[in-house]
């Protein structure tokens, strides 16, 4: 069964505890500065207030906000001049949060038993004793951003808008939370404003000592896009009360997180990414880890049109665009595997032989800006989406996945670059025309691989890399110019497969039959149900599929070795 919560036990030793009065009495005896760090979404004067009003100790509070530079001081510094022009996307913002600050305030030290709390963005950059990072996921931060309520780093009060927080404030967040994690006092779980929980510092770091060692599942949510399904809700049970569950976050690094606790009450939900940073060549190998730093560099993610829309026609930047305007090092490559899909339904993928780029354009600016409808398949070539079928989408390649499929996207992290060409002349949420950055698009327009290419080497043939007894193993996809494959294993009833990670980090999903058990040479068994994705990390090493109950499918994504192997 498809578990909305996967959840692992904290290590030995870890302190984990929920509620404000037990948090509050793991605040050190005074005289103390304890600097609580955290993102702009976190309701920061409740925070304060409450570890305030719970402390047996007198509380004498800072909040550090209120000591940014002048708003227009941080835009400058954190923006370049030549993307405020650019309405939908900028260079990702390399700054230190010490570049919220003109100067940072001069504290003193509280006397007696009292303690100086000092909270907000850059609460760490002031001298302390204690340090705990107070944490909402990303996905509050978006949906506070998209209801309104958002609030951007060093611009408090300041309307807050998805470009921003994607491009400037999420990336200095997270190198600055990256370069405090060894020195965490605590870690603070405030999803639940009136229950938080807590997870002690070097209970944090022993957890993920211990993850990065066995097989690991985060926890999954999904978003509602205009041109969403409904499979996620209906088959998994997202989301009752949303419109529909279009995009499904299975493993998506940036935004991951890990469930560590004794139950719903009692657990914390930690990121994936500084398991990464804090054991790189355990989780991600040597070799990956020399290629792609810390960036875990593969994502898997659903795609609902199940019941909905087909998602727009778009591209995605080529690797010298996306390094050298957006500033990632590596770049959005895709691929599509039809989980589900039909000889019916439909996958948009690459130019017709007989495309006209000039008539391209002429449609999409038409459609942009004058509302007339275009038809892509003038344009782009279309396949039969059918059920286990893997499409390969090198950046650049136009596509879409249509109405009536759920799609398994196996893909490059960097996942905030849709270079959208056209999209029905469909509105937001809001009922706005939605954005269409297809200038963009057009720069980064694969035109080489055309018509009977697109099929070639796009539209791959699975090839049987290896056979056992009840089992084998294949090949789905693979392309010079993507730094990953995609593999699949079947396996029959009660069959097993020994595997082993050779030094570099497995992706698994069960893509058909009710699940297989993943047991390592270490002795961990991790039962995987249909749907379901898991991180094998590179240290695992030799490990086993077994299929107990009932034949199965399941993917497999690896980084291919620099031989192309």
């Amino acid at each position: 069964m498809y578990r909305l919560d996967p959840r692992y036990a904290p290590a030995p030793g870890a302190v984990l505890a929920a509620g404000w009065q037990a948090v509050a009495d793991q605040l050190p005896p005074g005289p103390a500065i304890v600097a609580v760090e955290g993102p702009p979404t976190a309701d920061w004067a409740a925070i304060a207030a409450r570890l305030t009003a719970d402390c047996p100790a007198p509380v004498r509070t800072l909040d550090i906000r209120t000591h940014y530079a002048p708003p227009a001081d941080v835009r400058c510094r954190t923006m370049n001049p030549a993307d405020t022009a650019d309405p939908y996307y900028c260079r990702l913002a390399e700054n230190p949060l010490g570049d919220l600050f003109d100067q940072l305030p001069h504290i003193s030290r509280p006397l007696e038993e009292a303690l100086l709390l000092v909270y907000g963005p850059g609460a760490s950059l002031v001298a302390h004793d204690v340090l705990w990072y107070a944490d909402l996921p990303k996905r509050y931060a978006e949906s506070a951003v998209t209801a309104g309520t958002g609030a951007h780093l060093g611009l408090p009060g300041e309307h807050a808008e998805l470009k921003r927080l994607f491009y400037v404030d999420w990336p200095m967040l997270d190198r600055h939370r990256d370069g405090i994690a060894d020195r965490l006092d605590g870690w603070l779980d405030v999803q639940d404003p009136g229950h938080p929980v807590f997870l002690d510092g070097d209970g944090l770091r022993a957890c993920y000592a211990d993850l990065a060692h066995r097989p690991v599942r985060t926890r999954p949510f999904f978003n509602s896009t205009p041109w969403g399904g409904h499979w996620g809700r209906r088959e998994l049970g997202f989301n009752p009360g949303a419109r529909n569950t279009a995009l499904g976050y299975e493993l998506i690094a940036p935004e991951a997180g890990i469930l560590i606790g004794h139950g719903p009450d009692t657990q914390a939900e930690v990121p994936f990414q500084l398991m990464c940073v804090l054991h790189p060549e355990q989780v991600l190998g040597q070799d990956v880890h020399a290629r792609f730093g810390t960036s875990f560099p593969i994502r898997f993610d659903y795609l609902d049109t199940v019941g909905g829309g087909n998602l727009s026609v778009h591209c995605h930047p080529k690797e010298p665009y996306m390094r050298e305007r957006f500033g990632w090092a590596y770049t959005q490559h895709e691929t599509y595997y039809m989980t589900l899909g039909s000889p019916e339904t439909r996958v948009f993928l690459g130019l017709r032989e007989d495309a006209d780029l000039d008539l391209f354009r002429k449609e999409i600016e038409e459609a942009a800006n004058d509302g007339v409808p275009m038809d892509p398949e003038d344009h782009v070539l279309t396949f039969p989406a059918e059920r286990g079928r893997l499409f390969m989408i090198p950046a650049g390649t136009p596509h879409a996945s249509g109405a009536g499929n759920l799609v398994l996207e196996i893909s490059a992290t960097p996942y905030l670059y849709s270079l959208r060409f056209y999209d029905w002349l469909r509105p937001d949420a809001d009922g706005n025309p939605r954005q269409l950055p297809y200038e963009h698009g057009l720069a980064n327009l694969e035109t080489e691989r055309r018509g009977d290419a697109v099929a070639r080497d796009l539209v791959q043939e699975p090839r049987v890399l290896r056979r056992g007894d009840g089992w084998h193993e294949e090949l789905l996809g693979a392309l010079d110019e993507m730094f990953y494959e995609v593999r699949r294993h079947t396996l029959d009833a009660g069959a097993a497969v020994d595997e082993h990670t050779r030094g570099r980090f497995h992706v698994l999903n069960v893509v058909a039959g009710d699940g297989i058990v993943v047991e390592t040479e270490a002795g961990d068994r991790h039962a995987l149900s249909y749907a379901e994705t898991l991180t094998v990390p590179a240290a695992v090493g030799a490990y086993r599929l077994v299929a107990p109950g009932g034949p199965a499918k399941v993917v497999k994504a690896l980084v291919r070795e620099r031989n192309g192997s």
